[in-house]
């Protein structure tokens, strides 16, 4: 059966590594996933991640999860956009997380940027998902 969520997919397997205490978590590569992780790095979340080849066609991210005094870096990671609901917000209703200690990850014309990121370039788009 096909996934329909991937990146929801993704999301969960971060939170259940970090609640594992996990180094590193494995999933399927593809270019939205990477434009994700790449925000996460940037805002500092996660540590990195790299691609690497499981067989013929079959790419698979090594994120590496974060750790600040053994507490996890992400404390909450939730999918606000959906497949069945999709969530858009212009710049001016960006929602602030956490009073702004979290960010949103947001699909816009310009690629995947944090809320700040969009903003300051004064674009909105789709709310992907929430991070704190």
């Amino acid at each position: 059966m096909a996934m329909t969520d991937t990146l929801g997919d993704m999301l969960t397997r971060i939170r259940n590594g970090q609640m594992a205490n996990l180094a590193t978590v494995a999933c399927p590569s593809s270019k939205h996933r990477k434009s994700v992780l790449d925000t996460l790095t940037r805002e500092g979340y996660i540590r990195g991640y790299t691609e690497t080849q499981k067989g013929v066609n079959q790419a698979v991210l090594e994120i590496e999860l974060k750790y600040h005094e053994g507490a996890p870096a992400i404390r909450k990671i939730e999918r606000v956009s959906k497949p069945g609901r999709r969530v858009y917000a212009g710049v001016e209703k960006l929602p602030r997380v956490f009073n702004g200690l979290g960010i949103s990850i947001l699909s816009t014309p310009q690629g995947v940027l944090s809320d700040n990121e969009a903003r300051a370039q004064h674009v909105g788009g789709e709310i992907l998902c929430r991070v704190f």
